[in-house]
């Protein structure tokens, strides 16, 4: 039914999958619950880890985070299923953590077993000796200060980092130094997802809000509507539209579907306008604020920054905001690629907006454990969106759409954007912009790489991805922002954060 690019995205599926069932079938008990590792693995040959008895334990955790509880505690129980907990949304999978046995600083062959030896005076802990003639660094004493390698002429000592820590933007992913397993610092986490794209052993996932999402749509007389974002664009296939994918939805037991697109045309609105009180009060700059990583990234970060981020609130919650004014009792659930949209339904500010969030890796077990593939399902015409609202998928669309809004409105200002995406242009943009360097008034920030369309929890790779949503965008008969009709229905709604 569907395609996985990898093992472990089949392998989330089928657990996600089976809890859905359980959930649907109104069977999510111990006893049930305790079966799905076994049901996923069969027999006793491992297909991927030393032996199956570890498969199925990290599947065992797996559940756990699946119906919402978390990995390491006991075993999940119907009642224990808490899905807001603290606001934390990603964790390490204990037993899947390979405890990476990785020496930060390795000394190579290029080694001239040099009489100066730089390396062993700068090393404040003597752990770096000769060995044969040449260096050699005691891991038992290395502090991993790095002087070692700085002080080398040769560039002689390598540097290695667990792929879960580079990632993590804001350094909450650390290692307990007793068994090297991989942890989080809750009080530093932006629950982006970085770490989870990163790990090569699955062994970072995030909690699950599917088993609500279930309840709600199998309830009597559900008021249910689902929101996407434009990320979808080719996630269930390249020859799945827009107008099936409304349909998959409506079979599965939502009232409707919107584009999440619908509401960032009303957000480039709001927030152009924004941008041009800020700049005639004399603000050196500003930054978006749809990305909920890049926002709690400066938010930890960067806390003297954080008046520069715009108040406009993200197109989810805009359009969000949009059903639940035409429609008081409706629930509503967002359905992306995005981890850290889990964290911003919850912020203080903005709850009540958005009941749930669902992956885009959540929603396709969903329909997979209905029986419903949108391939198969009518398709409809679909065009509430412009095509710059289509754009905010990707890095750079939301400066296209407000550059196209200040165009054809005559607005006279001067906008200067700055594109950045991905940790390591985020973090050399807020530096610049904190120096005052900032080579430009706005910064347009996403935590992933190339926009949402790199989020961790996508079914497809980004460059597959990308050519599907410029397609998908085509599509769109609006080819300007203030073409879509339904902009003065969101000028009456609230979309200050």
């Amino acid at each position: 039914m569907f395609h996985f690019e990898t093992q472990l995205k089949k392998l989330k599926h089928e657990v996600l999958r089976n809890v859905a069932i359980l959930a649907h079938e109104d069977r999510l008990n111990d006893e049930s619950l305790e079966k799905i590792p076994y049901e996923i693995i069969q027999g006793d040959k491992p297909t991927y880890r030393c032996c199956v008895y570890k498969e199925r334990a990290i599947l065992n955790e797996r559940v756990k985070l699946a119906i919402g509880c978390l990995p390491d505690g006991d075993h999940p129980k119907s009642e224990l299923i808490n899905v807001n907990n603290n606001g934390q949304i990603v964790y390490i999978i204990e037993a899947a953590c390979d405890r990476c046995p990785i020496n930060k600083y390795n000394v190579t062959e290029a080694c001239r077993g040099c009489i100066a030896h730089k390396c062993m005076e700068v090393c404040p802990a003597n752990a770096m000796v000769k060995v044969g003639g040449k260096a050699y660094i005691n891991q038992e004493l290395c502090k991993e200060c790095g002087l070692c390698k700085k002080a080398c002429p040769y560039d002689a000592i390598s540097e290695v980092m667990r792929p879960c820590k580079v990632s993590c933007p804001t350094g909450a992913l650390d290692v307990n130094k007793e068994d090297r397993r991989a942890i989080i610092k809750e009080e530093d986490c932006i629950n982006c997802g970085s770490c989870m794209s990163a790990c090569p052993f699955g062994a970072i996932s995030d909690k699950s809000y599917i088993v609500p999402v279930v309840k709600e749509v199998t309830k009597e007389n559900s008021n249910i509507y689902a929101i996407v974002a434009p990320a979808i664009a080719g996630q269930f296939g390249p020859k799945v539209t827009m107008g099936q994918v409304r349909n998959a939805f409506k079979k599965v037991g939502f009232k409707d579907m919107y584009e999440a697109a619908c509401g960032a045309d009303a957000v480039t609105v709001h927030e152009s306008k924004e941008f041009i009180e800020r700049m005639e009060k004399g603000d050196k700059y500003m930054t978006n604020s749809c990305c909920p990583g890049f926002m709690s990234f400066i938010e930890k970060k960067y806390p003297d920054q954080i008046e520069r981020i715009s108040t406009t609130v993200s197109p989810m919650i805009a359009t969000a905001r949009f059903i639940k004014a035409n429609n008081k009792d409706a629930k509503v659930i967002f359905v992306g690629p995005c981890v850290a949209k889990k964290s911003e339904a919850s912020r203080e500010e903005l709850r009540g907006s958005v009941d749930y969030v669902l992956t885009f890796e959540e929603i396709v077990a969903l329909m997979d454990a209905f029986n419903i593939d949108p391939e198969n399902c009518e398709d409809i015409l679909i065009d509430e969106a412009s095509v710059f609202g289509r754009g905010f998928a990707a890095g750079g669309g939301l400066t296209a759409a407000i550059e196209n809004y200040v165009g054809d409105s005559g607005v006279e200002v001067t906008f200067k954007p700055v594109k950045v995406s991905g940790v390591a242009e985020v973090k050399k943009a807020m530096t610049m912009a904190k120096a005052g360097r900032l080579a430009g008034n706005f910064i347009e920030g996403m935590m992933c790489e190339g926009g949402c369309i790199g989020g961790p929890a996508t079914l497809l790779p980004q460059m597959k991805s990308k050519a599907l949503l410029v397609r998908f965008n085509n599509q769109a008969s609006k080819k300007a922002v203030l073409q879509n009709d339904k902009l003065e229905e969101f000028e009456k709604i609230n979309l200050e954060r």
